[in-house]
């Protein structure tokens, strides 16, 4: 199986791109402030569920790059409150889009560790 099979891959990946894109309509002043922080947090968490997922053979390391993962999706979020509470992302309906998808993946993060934790 490849990680691009991981369901949680596909929403890392889905979230990524969806906040790169946002993320070039903010404001000027925020388009190399906070939206340059959230486009690296957002790639970040979905770079270490892959370099994870290259070094599953070692389960420390595997559950280590999850953890990383996991870090950087609270990060994202972090990055989305503080842009809508600025209001420079001012769609709420593309706010709660973005963090309903945030939310979604910090769970199946939380119980995909879980289940590695679990195994042997």
């Amino acid at each position: 199986m490849s990680y691009r099979n991981s369901e949680i891959w596909q929403l890392a990946k889905e979230q990524s791109n969806k906040i790169h894109f946002m993320s070039l309509k903010l404001p000027r002043f925020e388009l190399y402030e906070t939206g340059s922080q959230i486009r690296r947090s957002s790639k970040s968490m979905r770079s270490n569920i892959v370099e994870g997922y290259g070094r599953r053979s070692y389960k420390r390391e595997y559950i280590r790059f999850l953890i990383f993962a996991l870090a950087s999706n609270d990060e994202t979020r972090d990055h989305l409150d503080s842009l809508y509470e600025t209001q420079s992302l001012k769609s709420k309906e593309l706010y709660l889009e973005l963090i309903e998808l945030n939310d979604k993946l910090g769970k199946k993060l939380n119980l995909f560790i879980q289940s590695v934790e679990r195994t042997q």
